[in-house]
């Protein structure tokens, strides 16, 4: 009785899943980004296990990043000025971890907007609920100060990813499958 009863409540979460990210987003994102997401369970843990070949230390910076508990983003204003750092996992080099730069997030009245300031790779997108301790961003990837295209424009430009914060002054964006380098990209933030 019970595994009936346990596979059915998963059929109703699987099926109640995809419903949480209705709405504008399902409309602005393109097919190739919905089939990046469709996969990123998968291309997270092929990137993780690739990430175990790294510099140890790195390993374990890693490790302790992604053990941090998720909580919601329902209670916290992420406005303000942030620093950010790319880790790149799995692909060309097993993990690499890049120093802090200057991020913004801002709201202009239909939700969070982030702009990534300095450094020679940059993003700017905004952000979509998708349940409680998750978000969807859809972004654009550009190099030093060339013009940013609009979402949308192609596959080398593009990004998709989960946020996930872990408390106040803590997120994290995670793009599976960027176009360059990495199987995996992490974007962490710090007040």
């Amino acid at each position: 009785m019970i595994p009936r009863l346990l596979l059915a409540a998963l059929c109703l979460v699987s099926v109640a899943l995809p419903a949480q990210a209705d709405g504008e987003v399902q409309k602005l994102i393109t097919a190739a980004d919905k089939a990046r997401l469709d996969k990123y369970g998968e291309t997270r843990k092929v990137a993780l296990d690739e990430a175990k070949a790294g510099d140890p230390a790195a390993v374990r910076e890693l490790d302790a990043l992604l053990a941090k508990p998720l909580v919601a983003f329902s209670d916290k204003d992420l406005t303000g000025n942030w620093k950010c750092r790319t880790i790149k996992v799995g692909g060309l080099s097993p993990l690499v971890i890049y120093g802090w730069f200057k991020c913004k997030v801002s709201d202009d009245g239909s939700g969070w907007r982030l702009t990534k300031i300095s450094g020679s790779q940059r993003t700017t997108g905004r952000f979509f609920d998708d349940g409680e301790k998750r978000a969807i961003y859809l972004g654009s990837f550009s190099v030093n100060d060339d013009k940013v295209k609009p979402y949308g424009s192609g596959p080398e430009t593009d990004q998709v990813g989960y946020a996930f914060r872990n408390s106040a002054t803590e997120w994290r964006i995670e793009f599976p499958a960027p176009y360059y380098e990495s199987k995996l990209d992490i974007m962490e933030f710090r007040r």
